[in-house]
């Protein structure tokens, strides 16, 4: 976890324009299909509390970090949440199976988990000659070089490879096609079905889209999908939770 602040700055806080914000947010769901809210919200926040959320969700129970950090992101970018506030977090994870969202709001500031994600605050600043840093995919964060998100780092033995920052799909591709090339490749099915029998906590349009998309160079079509999946929940097959201007699409 990167975890930039605390607490927004009161520059920040004096200078927040809510639709501002959100016509930002706009272009990349424009571009990429994202989910966003359509109402802005009350004020900028910290990251460091919901960070440390996702932390002590993979310190308690291993593994679960990643529905953690998912139902956050989706939150932070479809809904009012604060990330620097503790009964909003626990009100963005109460929905989810097996977490006590009690319990990880309670954690947030335990010297266990404080304690891991400041490690990973300081392996997040170590981007400096690394090949995100190369790609001038990084920034400066407390006078260190930072990778940006969404950095991904393979690793296999004592080779790593570096995807720094926003990537294409095919970067990603690439880089695992080179450390695992024995891996079975699994071939686009012809609906949605299969895919939220296999990703269960559900997935928005434009994931779907990619997913179903075929070829080397895959072209998502979003309209086609939705379609797609309008006529699955008609039949009773698939359902749909609204999350801002798009809906989180589950078996």
């Amino acid at each position: 976890m990167i975890g930039l602040r605390e607490e927004a700055s009161d520059a920040a806080i004096r200078a927040y324009d809510g639709e501002r914000a959100l016509a930002r947010w706009r272009m990349f769901g424009d571009r990429y299909g994202m989910p966003f809210a359509t109402d802005p919200k009350p004020r900028p926040s910290g990251t460091g509390r919901g960070c440390r959320a996702v932390v002590a969700a993979g310190l308690d129970a291993p593994g679960s970090e990643w529905s953690v950090f998912r139902a956050l992101q989706v939150g932070y970018f479809t809904s009012a949440l604060l990330l620097d506030d503790s009964e909003s977090i626990r009100i963005a994870l109460s929905d989810l199976q097996d977490v006590d969202a009690d319990a990880l709001a309670a954690r947030i500031d335990d010297v266990e988990v404080v304690t891991e994600y400041e490690r990973q605050r300081t392996e997040a600043r170590s981007a400096v000659g690394t090949p995100a840093h190369a790609q001038a995919k990084t920034t400066a964060s407390d006078d260190l070089v930072r990778y940006t998100a969404p950095s991904v780092v393979f690793r296999r033995g004592a080779n790593a490879a570096v995807a720094g920052g926003w990537q294409p799909l095919l970067a990603y591709d690439t880089l695992l096609a080179n450390f695992a090339p024995g891996l079975e490749r699994t071939p686009p099915p012809d609906s949605p079905e299969p895919l939220l029998d296999y990703f269960r906590h559900g997935l928005t349009t434009a994931e779907i889209a990619m997913l179903l998309a075929r070829g080397s160079d895959p072209v998502p079509d979003a309209a086609a999908t939705e379609a797609m999946l309008v006529e699955l929940e008609a039949a009773g097959r698939v359902t749909s939770t609204v999350v801002g201007n798009d809906a989180i699409w589950r078996a």
